[in-house]
């Protein structure tokens, strides 16, 4: 993947707190199951994402959601841009975190062509978290699969994927978009 331009701190600061204002409007409104609410609740994912990059909260781990309560709260005083190297491999592991959901429902849907070195769904996903462990970009493998929720991933229940990618999803377009990519937030491209 190419390297970009960072976006500026005073950009990213300003994308935190468009999110959080949307997301602190979608906390009023729960429950609800509003399409839009629920979206801006998961847009909380980002928002936590940037507020790592401004080193103002830790990243959990790619099981683990943000709280959204917890980083709609966040004051954006002192806020530190991390360096550039830290934050792409942190969009590395994000990519691959989220290619990783994605090829779960690719093949469930039978819409995934197996390149043609590999036998296997199982040997392609092996050699990608063995090679993203050997990146750092990656926790160590979980018999030959990225580990979940105590778990191997092919394991997952449907609600444990579902919520594996969701996270993914929201922190690679949040890393994404603060390497550059895209002309706005809404066009950031999310290849995998």
């Amino acid at each position: 993947m190419q390297r970009r331009k960072l976006r500026s701190q005073g950009e990213v600061l300003e994308r935190s707190r468009e999110i959080g204002d949307e997301l602190r409007a979608a906390l009023a409104k729960l429950p609800d199951d509003d399409p839009a609410v629920v979206d801006a609740v998961w847009r909380g994912e980002a928002l936590g994402t940037l507020l790592w990059a401004l080193q103002l909260a830790e990243l959990p781990a790619y099981d683990q959601p943000f709280d959204a309560k917890q980083v709609a709260a966040v004051a954006l005083d002192g806020a530190d841009l991390r360096d550039g190297e830290t934050i792409e491999l942190e969009r590395d592991s994000a990519r691959l975190w989220h290619w990783r959901a994605r090829t779960t429902g690719l093949q469930a849907e039978g819409k995934l062509e197996l390149p043609e070195r590999y036998a296997t769904f199982d040997q392609l996903i092996a050699a990608t978290a063995m090679r993203g462990y050997e990146q750092g970009v990656l926790p160590p493998p979980m018999r030959g699969d990225f580990g979940a929720y105590g778990k191997v991933y092919r394991h997952l229940a449907p609600e444990q994927h579902a919520e594996a990618h969701s996270i993914a999803l929201e922190r690679h377009h949040a890393l994404n978009w603060l390497c550059g990519a895209g002309e706005s937030w809404d066009d950031v491209p999310l290849d995998t």
